[in-house]
């Protein structure tokens, strides 16, 4: 008989990597080209009846909504990806982003249809909310639990360039439907990206189909069915026995959930609006920042196998605080090659450390059986408080300010400062076995990892 068929361990993990990557880089373009059609034409099509500016901050207010449903989706995700595996769950999050982001391609104007138009666009972004809130844990659960110990860093930051990766091909996307349709842009144009999501599914699907589940879940699901105490809703174990956990992994992501919004959605309304820039400024910059930014995250990421994840993310949110004001000075002069050079800057070097560390971080920081619940909920939980409303938030700052960014930049500063804080004083399991961290570790002796070594 033959064995082809089984996969070898090396097969299983290359394949686990493949689909939390592929996988979230496709979730991560039907989720940015929504974000970018929301800075460029969704406050004319679906809030006409609003001033120009505040129409455009209703517009990426509506970007916020699909945060609200982000922890709903977090806590489903989580029960059914600790309870019924990693890879049936990400499926089921993959097929609901994909369904909601083709349907708004479809999505008639307030012209059309009057206000049953933006209810429309807020139910289908409220639907992406959704799967997202499942698929950041579950793609960055599918690479780290399948990977070595030593380099749970470096694999676990490839799913982490998703969001970039999807932000490059959202903006290019959009680049392209706005070539090809010229002046037809806000007509049709607009509606092509989201059209073309649907090929782009076709290929995810494909590679997390032939995804297996880790060790570490088979080996925790035996358990399940024998301990009477795995059979209660992973929340509820989450939330009575690993709340500092929960807590750090909450205020560890202030420093990026929002901030890398600024740098993305925000700057293309901002360069548009407050600058008077052509269009195509905001999406260059957004484009080169989102390449370098995808390699220099594995980079740091295999940093963190060496010097442990807090340094990486505390020397991150220190490049942050230092370079935000140098940033946001580029971006204000309104000069193409200064807009690029400012958020490549901050997209390459702050965010890019404090956000490759953060998959082998969150993941050491949970057992088996609560960590998806764990590192969905608490990342989903700081994007709702912070990442949801950040651009809009931001125009509103820049509007009160008469055009000023000295409010943002002091967002910034200050939302990394906490971000700083908390994960201080998370500890550095990078050097044990995922399998050896359970609920003992809550409460026992780790030191935080700034002081263990």
């Amino acid at each position: 008989m033959s064995t082809a068929a089984t996969p070898t361990p090396e097969q299983v993990r290359r394949r686990s990597l493949q689909s939390g990557t592929i996988g979230a880089i496709v979730e991560w373009y039907e989720y940015t080209i929504y974000g970018v059609a929301a800075a460029l034409v969704f406050g004319e099509l679906f809030f006409p009846n609003f001033a120009p500016g505040v129409g455009q901050i209703v517009s990426l207010a509506t970007f916020g909504v699909g945060f609200l449903a982000r922890p709903i989706g977090a806590f489903v995700a989580g029960h059914l990806g600790d309870r019924i595996g990693r890879k049936s769950t990400l499926i089921l999050t993959f097929s609901i982003m994909t369904v909601a982001t083709a349907a708004i391609g479809f999505v008639p104007t307030y012209q059309q249809i009057g206000m049953a138009a933006p209810v429309l666009l807020c139910v289908l972004r409220l639907a992406q909310g959704f799967a997202v809130g499942g698929e950041w844990g579950g793609a960055a659960i599918v690479a780290v639990e399948n990977a070595p110990r030593g380099r749970r860093g470096f694999f676990g930051s490839w799913p982490q360039i998703g969001v970039s990766a999807g932000l490059l091909l959202g903006t290019a996307a959009m680049s392209f439907a706005s070539w090809i349709s010229g002046d037809a842009f806000d007509v049709w144009g607009w509606r092509v990206p989201f059209l073309l999501s649907v090929v782009l599914a076709g290929i995810g699907f494909f590679i997390r189909l032939r995804a297996t589940e880790s060790p570490a879940f088979l080996a925790e699901k035996v358990k399940m069915d024998a301990e009477l105490e795995r059979r209660k809703a992973p929340a509820a174990i989450l939330f009575r026995d690993h709340r500092k956990s929960l807590l750090i992994t909450i205020f560890g992501r202030f420093a990026e959930a929002g901030n890398y919004y600024l740098f993305t959605t925000f700057i293309l309304s901002y360069v548009t609006t407050t600058l008077d820039a052509p269009k195509s400024y905001g999406l260059a910059a957004s484009m080169i920042g989102a390449a370098v930014n995808i390699v220099m995250i594995p980079v740091f990421g295999a940093l963190s196998d060496r010097i442990g994840r807090v340094r990486t993310f505390l020397i991150g949110g220190a490049l942050i605080v230092a370079t935000t004001w140098p940033s946001f000075a580029l971006v204000h002069t309104g000069q193409l090659w200064a807009i690029v050079v400012g958020v490549v800057l901050f997209l390459a070097l702050g965010h890019a450390m404090v956000y490759a560390p953060l998959p082998a971080l969150y993941c050491e920081m949970f057992p088996t059986s609560v960590r998806y619940s764990g590192i969905s909920i608490g990342y989903q939980m700081a994007s709702i408080l912070l990442a949801s409303f950040t651009p809009a938030l931001a125009s509103a700052m820049v509007l009160w300010a008469d055009g000023s960014l000295w409010m943002v930049i002091s967002f910034v500063i200050v939302t990394t400062l906490i971000a700083m804080t908390a994960i201080a004083f998370a500890p550095d399991r990078r050097d044990r076995e995922l399998s050896e961290i359970g609920a003992v570790h809550e409460h026992a002796a780790d030191a935080p990892a700034f002081s263990s070594r």
